[in-house]
């Protein structure tokens, strides 16, 4: 009895361990200065903690919950979310996002983990920037490519993945597990901790 009790105290604290190594457990301290660069930071790490608690303890009846025929269900909501985080990290990059490419299947924590990371590299490269013109948005297919300048991003993909992110709430919520209440959006941190 007592090793499995053992086993569990071990299992448990090695996974608020690997939780807490992920990015956005707590939204990151606010930066001194206000610029166009540490505003489009803040908006990043502010979906990076939204997307963080709102993918917290997913379960697979979570991830295959459809509330009609007609619309997604919450993995393909974490998947599109995913593919969101990687627009807004190659803008941040510099880099075109190319229609088409191959990319590998991933578990449901891997590409949990992956958007998180893609988040954490775009608000970091915004934080310390002041003039967010060279960080255009780029789509190239077979038929040429087309630029968009860093406002698309805010009302495209950023705004976008936030409001994804309500809707990953929502549908966990209808499949019988809710959002962390203690989660404070506004703080950016847990409630009684």
């Amino acid at each position: 009895m007592k090793y499995t009790i053992l086993s569990i105290a071990l299992i448990i604290g090695f996974s608020l361990m690997a939780q807490e190594e992920l990015p956005y457990y707590e939204i990151p301290k606010a930066p001194e200065q206000y610029n166009a660069g540490t505003v489009a930071a803040r908006m990043i790490d502010g979906l990076g903690f939204r997307y963080y608690w709102a993918t917290e303890g997913l379960r697979d009846e979570d991830l295959s919950f459809r509330p009609n025929e007609d619309a997604r269900t919450t993995s393909e909501t974490v998947d599109h979310l995913y593919g969101l985080s990687k627009v807004i990290k190659n803008a941040a990059l510099k880099k075109p996002n190319i229609r088409g490419e191959e990319e590998p299947e991933f578990s449901f924590s891997e590409k949990r983990a992956k958007t998180l990371e893609n988040i954490k590299i775009a608000a970091d490269i915004l934080r310390v920037t002041t003039d967010l013109t060279e960080f255009t948005l780029v789509f190239k297919n077979e038929n040429g490519s087309s630029e968009y300048p860093f406002w698309n991003n805010i009302n495209g993909p950023i705004a976008d993945a936030i409001w994804h992110c309500g809707q990953v709430v929502l549908l966990r919520r209808s499949s019988g597990n809710p959002f962390n209440s203690n989660v404070s959006v506004f703080t950016g941190k847990l409630r009684n901790q």
